[in-house]
């Protein structure tokens, strides 16, 4: 039976098995960070990231999985607006552990409970009291936050028909990939980070996409974000990954200045797909289908200066 007549399912497993974290030490770490937690935790007192950093948890590898912790503390509720807006539904704890590479048995269902027991964060859920599960988001109350509230906004208000904001990224081989250089070509960029299921279904589509438009004056460029959201993946995952799927367009790390210039990256995979003239002519969140994509290509390949 070849790979490609594998179902769906075993595929993504097969892919993966090549992102299981090669340091052991840091899943250790993050489980006793989520375990500490568990047990003092307090309803209606915050958490104070500042005092476990610099009391509790000492080590590195610890650190850098508080570190993880706190990154995905302050996007969650992005997150759960964002998706609640574009499917019509609030995530599932699975999916939101799959969002944040949250690998602790009932870890995302701990993050809630610190949000929950944080009188500083809005009660922006409701959830099952049996279950755990989100039954409700008030995407409302999380745009009047003035922590959250713009930030929001400018995700939900749409980029099509904006110029591309000013981007500089660094790829694996130490070259630059920017902004400027990709004017005079159609764009398509593509933020991921390992590990994610939904990219892991993308990164194939983009391949076959990449060899049919190839000297069409179209590149897809792959804004890999595991160092920004602080994912323990080495160059040695990265590269099997991509000699798994031979992917061939240009893979850069996503930054911390190119996140904020975006409004903050909620939902993996985001794709933007730019024009010659750096204009955006297609945004998506989530999987997006390959006919999806190569439609969209097309048009914008089509365009005439406005």
């Amino acid at each position: 039976m070849s790979r490609r007549s594998l179902p769906l399912a075993l595929r993504l497993l097969a892919v993966a098995l090549l992102f299981v974290p090669t340091g052991r030490a840091q899943s250790e770490a993050e489980t006793r960070v989520i375990n500490y937690i568990r047990e003092h935790l307090q309803p209606g007192q915050p958490l104070l990231v500042t005092e476990l950093y610099g009391k509790v948890f000492t080590q590195p590898d610890e650190r850098k999985a508080l570190d993880k912790l706190y990154n995905a503390f302050f996007r969650i509720p992005l997150f759960t607006a964002q998706y609640q807006e574009r499917f019509g539904r609030p995530p599932t704890l699975k999916i939101i552990s799959e969002q944040f590479d949250l690998k602790v048995p009932g870890e995302a269902d701990t993050l809630l409970r610190v949000m929950e027991s944080d009188p500083r964060v809005p009660r922006f859920l409701t959830r099952d009291a049996h279950t755990g599960e989100i039954t409700r988001v008030d995407t409302t109350l999380i745009k009047h936050d003035e922590r959250f509230g713009k930030t929001l906004e400018r995700q939900l208000a749409g980029w099509e028909g904006k110029t591309v904001p000013d981007f500089k990224l660094t790829r694996m081989d130490g070259s630059v990939i920017d902004s400027t250089s990709l004017r005079g070509k159609v764009t398509l960029l593509y933020i991921w980070f390992t590990g994610c299921p939904p990219c892991m279904q993308e990164t194939p589509e983009l391949v076959k996409l990449d060899r049919q438009f190839k000297g069409r004056g179209v590149e897809i460029v792959a804004a890999n974000a595991d160092r920004f959201l602080g994912l323990d993946y080495d160059a040695s995952v990265h590269q099997r990954y991509l000699a798994e799927h031979k992917v061939e367009f240009p893979v850069a790390d996503w930054t911390k200045e190119s996140d904020g210039a975006f409004g903050h990256i909620a939902i993996f995979p985001t794709l933007f797909l730019i024009d010659r003239h750096g204009i955006i002519t297609g945004h998506w969140v989530g999987f997006v289908s390959l006919q999806d994509l190569r439609t969209a290509i097309l048009r914008t390949l089509e365009r005439k200066p406005s």
